[in-house]
C-alpha cells in the first residue's frame, strides 16, 4: 500500500523525465486534486496511507495527460489567480501572472474614484480580471463583456464560485463593433486583449498552441488589431477623465501608448512586471 508521499514522488518522477519544468508545483496540485485536499492538508497527510485505489489511478490518468501536453489548469478545472479560484477550460485562456498586474492597476483606478466607480472588463475571457477587482473593491460595478457566450458562460460560474455576482454582469460584445446602446458610462475600461502577431502563434508552447482557444492570443497581422479597435470603438464609453488599461506583449508598450495618444488620452503610464517588462500602459481620457 502506498503513502500519499510515495504517490507524489512517483508522478513526480514522470512529469521530470517528461521535461515538465514546474514538476513538483504540478504534481502538488494534481495529487492534492485526486485526493481530495488542499495542498496543505496533503502535505499534513503525507505519511499516510492511501487505502483508495481510485487515487493513485486519478493520478496516473492526470499525469498521463499533463504528458501529453494539456496544462495542468484545464486537467484541474480551475487556476488561482489574485487569490480568487479561477474555473477554466478549453473555452477561455488560463489566467496568467503577468495578467495580475492589470488587475492591481485597475483596482487602484476604481479605488481612486470612491463610491460605485463602474469598471467594463473587454475580452474578458474567465472574467478574471474583473473578479479581482470586485473582490477587492466591493463598491465597484463591474461588466464582463466577451465575444464568446461559453466564455461568458465561465465567467458566470466564476461571479457564482467567489460569491461576486451582487456587483458583477457579464453580457456578449464584439470589441471590433461599436458597443451597443444604452450600455452606460464607465470610470474605467480594461483589456487584456489578444496581442500575439498571427504570424508567431505556431512558436507558441504546445500546451498553448494545442490546447488555449487560439481566438485568446491572435492578435492580427502586427499583434495591435485589437489595440486599436478598443481605443476607437469603446473609448467613447468612458466618462470624462476616465482610464483606459490595456495589458501588452513584450515590445509593445510604446505602440500602445501611441494608439492611445493617438485616441486622445493624456498622461499616459506604463508599469512593468515581475520581470522588468513593460506589460501594462494606462491612459486617461481628455476632458
Amino acid at each position: 500500500m502506498d503513502t500519499y508521499n510515495d504517490i507524489y514522488l512517483r508522478a513526480r518522477k514522470s512529469l521530470r523525465l517528461a521535461g515538465i519544468t514546474a514538476s513538483d508545483l504540478e504534481t502538488r496540485l494534481i495529487v492534492a486534486r485526486a485526493a481530495g485536499k488542499t495542498r496543505e492538508e496533503l502535505l499534513a497527510a503525507s505519511r499516510l496511507y492511501v487505502s483508495d485505489n481510485a487515487v493513485s489511478a486519478a493520478v496516473d490518468e492526470m499525469v498521463e495527460r499533463r504528458i501529453a501536453g494539456e496544462p495542468v489548469a484545464y486537467i484541474l478545472g480551475e487556476w488561482e489567480f489574485y487569490s480568487l479560484p479561477i474555473i477554466v477550460n478549453k473555452a477561455v485562456m488560463i489566467p496568467r501572472a503577468d495578467t495580475e498586474l492589470l488587475a492591481q492597476e485597475v483596482i487602484k483606478l476604481v479605488k481612486r474614484r470612491g463610491g460605485q466607480a463602474r469598471f467594463l472588463d473587454l475580452c474578458a475571457g474567465s472574467g478574471c480580471v474583473g473578479l479581482a477587482v470586485a473582490a477587492n473593491a466591493p463598491e465597484c460595478r463591474i461588466v464582463l463583456a466577451d465575444n464568446s457566450e461559453q466564455a461568458l458562460s465561465i465567467c458566470r460560474a466564476n461571479m457564482l464560485k467567489n460569491n461576486l455576482s451582487r456587483n458583477i454582469t457579464a453580457f456578449e460584445a464584439d470589441v471590433l463593433e461599436p458597443p451597443p446602446a444604452l450600455l452606460g458610462a464607465f470610470d474605467v475600461i480594461g483589456s487584456n486583449p489578444p496581442y500575439i502577431p498571427t504570424r508567431d502563434l505556431d512558436s507558441l508552447d504546445i500546451s498553448v498552441r494545442d490546447h488555449e482557444p487560439v481566438r485568446a492570443f491572435d492578435g492580427g497581422p502586427d499583434g495591435l488589431y485589437f489595440f486599436r479597435a478598443i481605443a476607437a470603438n469603446w473609448a467613447s464609453l468612458l466618462k470624462a477623465g476616465g482610464n483606459l488599461a490595456f495589458e501588452c506583449g513584450a515590445g509593445q508598450a510604446s505602440a500602445v501608448r501611441e494608439i492611445l495618444s493617438d485616441s486622445g488620452f493624456r498622461d499616459i503610464s506604463v508599469f512593468l512586471d515581475t520581470q522588468g517588462i513593460e506589460r501594462v500602459v494606462v491612459g486617461t481620457m481628455d476632458s
